[in-house]
Order: C-alpha cells, then structure tokens, then sequence
C-alpha cells in the first residue's frame, strides 16, 4: 500500500498516550500539524495495582477508535532508561573506514553481545573533512536490548499498527529544540569552539523520570534522573495519609486546597531532590564541556505545570525557566488553537520529535527499528510485484505455445509423417543394437587386456630378486686397489643374508625407528647458510683439508666437496620430518657382514671407521644409490627398496689374517723343504667389526616405477 505523506508520532507514557499527526509544509521551518490526541489512563501504569499491558491496550483501541493509521508512516518512542547512548570521539580516519571504525567502538562501548541488541549510529555535525580523511568526527552510538525492543513493538503488533521508527525519549526531545528552539543557530562551519552558541537545558518531567537534555544544536548531552510528576504525589501520600488517587487530585488542585501552604510543605523534599540532580548534572555537563554555557531552561511534560515549580526552579537553578506556550515550528490553526492541544502543550515534545524524524527534518535520524522486519516489509512489499511479473511470463508462456500449436496443426497431414517416423524408429533400433554389441565388444577387449596384463606381470616379477641382488651389490663399496693395505681397503665383506615376508612393515619400523634416526643425523646439515646442504657422506671428488689447516667450526657441516673431518662436532636435525615410515606387506632383508676398516689411528683425516665407515658406505647407497639394470640406470629406492638402517654393534675384535696363497710351515701340516728353516705363518693383525644392517622391500615391478629422467651413474665411492 503506498504511503501517504503524513507521520503519527506515538509517545506511550506512564500517565497517558499522546499522539500527533503532521505532514510537510510550504514553508521549510514548520511542519503542519493535522491532529492530535491525549489519551489519560484510568490509572498510572507504575501504580502497584495497576496493569500495565491492558492499560495500554485500552489506549491504543481507543486511539485507533478515533483516528485512522492507514496510509501514514508511525513514529514511537521508547523511555531513554531502557536504551544506551554514546558519544564517541574518532581519531583522523578514512572516511569510507568509519563503518569499520563504530563497530568495532560498539563491540568496546555496549557492555552486550551486539547479536543481543538493536543499535544504530550517526556522525554528528561539526567534524571536518580533508581528502579522503574525516578529522575531529563525533558519532553518536545508541542501542536498546532486543528483547526491550520487541517488548515496546508488542501493543502495537497486537493493534495493527506498523511501526517505522522507534526512537530514543532524549533523542526525540533533542530533535524538537534543534528545530523549533534553534533554528537561528549558525551553520557548523561558521562556529569557534572556543565560543560555541548558547545551549538550552530541557528540562522534560515526566510521571517517573526526568529527562534532561543539553544542546547547542549540534553537541547533545542527555541524562535519564529517576524523578517526576509521581514522586509529589507519593510525597503527599506519606506525610498526609492520603490514598494515591486523592493525593494526584490534590497535587493538580494544590492552590484550591484548604491549606495550599502544608501541600507545598510536603512536597517540598521533592522539590530540593529535583533541584539537586539538575545541579548536579549542569556541573557534570560543565565539566566535560568547559566552553558550553547554558543560557536558559525549557520546561515540558505536564507535571511542570505544578504551581510554584517553575518559579522555584528559576530562583533555585540560578538560570530563567521559560515559560513555554507555544511551538514555534508547528502550524496548522485547527489544531493548535483547540482549548485540549494547548491544555496539553507540554505534553507533546516527544511527539513533536517523532514526526520530525518521520518527515526528515531532524538532526538524528538513528532508528532501532529490528532489521529483519524492515526486511520482511520490503519483501512483502515486493511481493505483488514478483507476483505480477510471474503471471505475465505464464502468459507470455501460454501465447507463444498456442501459436505454435496453431502453426504445427495448420501443417499436419493426416498419416503424411508415418513412414518417415517408421524409419526413424527402425534406424533407432539399430542404433541401440549397435551400441550393446559395441559394449559386448568392449567388455571382451577389457577381459583379454587384463590377462594380457597379468601374464605380462609375471615375467616382471621373475626378475624382482635379481634385481635386489643387484641393487646390495651395487650398494657395496668397491676397492680399485688390490695392494693396497687391508685396513684401508674400500671394501665390506659379506656373511649371509636373510629376508622375511611381514604383513605389516611399520612393526618393524617401529621397534628400528629410533636406530634408523641416528643412522640419518650425520646426513643432515642443521642451519647451513648456504642453502641447507645436507651433511652427507664424502662425494666423489671431496678434497681433503690442507694438512695444518683448521678443522671446520664444531656444529657446521663441511663445505660442498670438500671431505669431512674426523673427530668434527657432527651436525644433528631432526631427520624423521615427520615421515610416517613404511606400512603395509613387504618384505624385511637382512645382511650379516664384516669390514675390517677400523685404524683409527689412521692419519688420512677424512678416513672413516667402525659403524660410521657402513654409514658412509653402503647404508648411503641403499638411501640414494643407483643400480644399473640391462641398459637403464634406476635409482635403488624406485626397485622399492628403503629405510636401511643398522643395529647396535659391538666393537671391533682383533684378528689375525693369513694369507691363504703363502705356503705352509711346519705345525700346518707341511714338512719343511731341504735346506728351509722355521718360518711364522704369514699374516697381519686387524680389527673386524661385524654388523646387520635391514631394510625394507615393497615389491615394485618396473611397470609401477615412477617415471622419471633416468639419473646419471653414480661416480665411484672415494677411497679413504
């Protein structure tokens, strides 16, 4: 339903219901008023035996049983008790940042979860803008609990009437005196803040709160104090034992009373708790403010109209009270003239707030309407629309296939498409008949490639284990020196070797993991400046230090090419990375072997000996090694080969070797020759060190290697 250009605003209070009802005037500085209504409760909803929701109720029937809603956009108010105000200085800022800016102050300033409360902000006059940058910004942040929220929307839901704007009281009473109070007040630009204008404090009594209100226009300051009308009233009760209707009767008729002088008398401690919070919160005010002055008071609500209250206020606050009897902003001679609007005219304020927001002529246009019911409305609003749009398409739809239907009728000819349909369908048939034999046919082609596979399959894995032979022998270390001193030879001898199928390989791993791990630390280069070069074994090539030289600095690896120390501090990492280690079926094999590389008194400084000499040598191999199979070189570890390691040992045991080819002397089985003498057996002294080394194999045929550019061979392992 559109909407018409008039605005309710709708102020429920604790005494009574006010209401007006305004529209847009020629002339800018006024709005038209067109009526109005004050609806008095039976009773003041804070009365113990009173009953609020059906008070209201009441109030809102009988308002709706006098004038009409219907077309015009409504205005509430909520009491500033229940909501939260904030005025919140930004530093220098983008201004397209100032959304980000306030919610982030709102998540710091509302002491509620912001999915809990309704709340909406607005940048206040003043702040100036270089660029892109808003300098000196004030925001002012309000917000209201949802539940509040809903809680003042459920008399007018229950009513039908559709609220659009819920407004803070404060709020609604600063936009009144901006516009009807303050209209001569220079634009913002034209203003020294040293020197501001002249504020007004409006004073706004009502049944059981006061609001108070400070402004220049464009700075606002509120502040709720828990005192009205109500409290007099309850001030006679008490000190003249009088029944809280009669007590109201005689407060509203004090000057009529048969001793006006003991009515006064008694509300008198009202008066000074009244006078004290004002001075109270002026001096506050004042001392936030501290170029502010305030020139004058204005008095609303219809508790201002006690006799004597205003003069006392006057004389107590030490600043004149006005006398209001009139709106300056509010024309419309039907209305304003009528005996019950001016009877009522301190009663309006608030309204007069709401319909200014509704018209938009106020300064704060901040509503804590829910946001899903503004979406709702929008939607429903939408509706006949999409709605409407829908039934053209369907009509669109339903024209467009009627003259097709009339075109293709137009043409038809009784049995003239039955042959070409018969041979369609026949050629149809054939296609499907075609299409399963050509499945049948495929379904053959992949049954005879399966077998054709695994028939291939096994002529690979007939050369599986020669290819692990080949891969340990490939993995040795070899000796180009026959002569040269068994000590010193390049060489490993090997006992026996042993293989056990597992169902499962990380049981092994786990029970070698922790030896596997220090097999692997003296390959791995620990924060190396140069790129994190691994520490390996000594690479073909590797030139030994200059004899004299330094060793390298303890905890660094050696540098590329060049062969490491004996007796240099080992650089130790963390060389599992994480790795899991193998799982699955496969296959442990185990090699016995011996070495006799163990002269650690050796003076070759890049000789290595003991365990560490299988380290460097073959366990090195079998980690990164190639093996040549047929005329393809393949990388040990793609045959499926991986995680050697090797056992504890013991230490080396001396030994003595004879040379099997020398001859025999006597006490081995041999007479000596004529004319020989006695001899010792030939021999040398040695230190054996036999070891086991493990490792894992998954069995991997070459047509499930990894492809790959095949490495070049490896160079030949360096003598020590």
């Amino acid at each position: 339903m559109a909407k018409s250009g008039a605005v309710w605003g709708i102020d429920i209070g604790q005494c009574a219901l006010k209401a007006l009802r305004c529209s847009q005037s020629d002339d800018d500085k006024r709005i038209e008023v067109e009526a109005f209504d004050y609806i008095e409760y039976s009773k003041i909803l804070s009365q113990p035996d009173a009953d609020p929701v059906e008070l209201v109720r009441e109030a809102l029937k009988t308002f709706l049983s006098r004038n009409s809603v219907r077309g015009d956009r409504v205005a509430v108010s909520v009491s500033g008790q229940n909501g939260l105000v904030r005025f919140i200085k930004l530093p220098p800022v983008e201004a397209k940042k100032i959304p980000d800016i306030v919610k982030y102050e709102a998540r710091q300033q509302i002491p509620f979860a912001l999915e809990d409360v309704i709340w909406d902000y607005q940048q206040m006059a003043g702040s100036s803008v270089e660029g892109d940058f808003a300098l000196e910004t004030e925001v002012g942040l309000f917000a209201m609990k949802r539940e509040k929220v809903f809680q003042a929307l459920r008399p007018f839901d229950e009513a039908k009437i559709e609220v659009d704007f819920i407004q803070l009281t404060p709020l609604a009473l600063y936009n009144f005196v901006a516009f009807d109070q303050l209209q001569d007040v220079p634009p913002p630009d034209e203003i020294d803040p040293e020197h501001p204008p002249e504020s007004i404090l409006l004073l706004s009594l009502g049944t059981d709160t006061a609001d108070l209100v400070v402004t220049n226009g464009y700075k606002v300051w509120q502040r709720s104090v828990p005192l009205g009308g109500s409290h007099f009233t309850l001030a006679l009760t008490k000190e003249m034992k009088l029944t809280f209707a009669k007590a109201e009767h005689l407060k509203r008729n004090a000057t009529k009373s048969e001793d006006p002088k003991a009515v006064f008398q008694a509300m008198r401690p009202v008066f000074n708790q009244l006078v004290t919070e004002i001075d109270r919160s002026v001096r506050f005010f004042s001392g936030i403010d501290r170029n502010a002055t305030i020139g004058r008071v204005l008095a609303l609500g219809n508790a201002m109209k006690l006799p004597g209250l205003q003069k006392y206020l006057s004389q107590n606050l030490g600043m004149p009270v006005q006398d209001l009897t009139s709106y300056r902003g509010l024309t419309g001679p039907a209305v304003v003239n009528l005996p019950a609007f001016k009877d009522n005219l301190l009663a309006f304020g608030v309204c007069y707030g709401l319909c200014l927001q509704g018209l938009q002529k106020s300064k704060l246009r901040t509503n804590l309407i829910p946001r899903e019911i503004l979406k709702d409305r929008l939607i429903r609003e939408k509706k006949p629309w999409a709605i409407a749009a829908a039934a053209a398409i369907l009509v669109g739809c339903v024209v467009g296939y009627f003259g097709t239907w009339r075109a293709w009728a137009s043409s038809r000819i009784e049995g003239q498409y039955n042959v070409p349909i018969s041979a369609a369908g026949a050629v149809e048939s054939k296609a499907k008949a075609n299409q399963a034999r050509y499945l049948e046919l495929e379904k053959k082609y992949d049954d005879t490639l399966s077998v054709r596979t695994h028939l291939s399959g096994l002529e690979e894995r007939n050369v599986l284990w020669p290819e692990v032979m080949a891969a340990i022998v490939a993995a040795m270390p070899k000796e180009t020196k026959a002569d040269r001193d068994i000590k010193l030879r390049n060489e490993i001898h090997v006992d026996r070797i042993d293989c056990e199928r597992v169902p499962d390989l990380k049981v092994w791993f786990d029970e070698v993991k922790e030896h596997w791990a220090d097999d692997h630390k003296q390959k791995i280069a620990a924060a190396i400046a140069a790129g994190g070069a691994l520490a390996a074994a000594p690479t073909a090539g590797a030139t030994p230090p200059a004899p004299g030289g330094p060793p390298p600095a303890p905890g660094t690896a050696p540098a590329p090419g060049t062969a490491p120390v004996a007796g240099a501090a080992p650089v130790v990492a963390d060389v599992t990375g994480g790795d899991p280690g193998p799982s699955g079926e496969g296959w442990v094999i185990e090699i016995h072997a011996h070495h006799y590389h163990n002269d650690q008194a050796s003076s070759d400084r890049s000789y290595l000996f003991t365990a560490e000499y299988v380290r460097r040598t073959l366990i090195d191999k079998l980690d990164d090694g190639v093996v040549v199979l047929g005329s393809k070189t393949v990388k040990i570890k793609d045959l499926g080969i991986g995680y050697p390691v090797l056992l504890p040992t013991s230490k080396p045991e001396k030994v003595r070797l004879v040379n099997p080819n020398e001859a025999q002397v006597a006490g081995h089985g041999e007479s000596l020759p004529p004319g020989g003498e006695k001899k010792e057996p030939v021999g040398v002294d040695a230190e054996k060190l036999s070891f086991i080394v493990q490792f894992c194999w998954q069995e991997r045929p070459a047509s499930a290697r990894i492809p790959g550019a095949t490495p070049p061979v490896a160079a030949a392992q360096p003598n020590p």
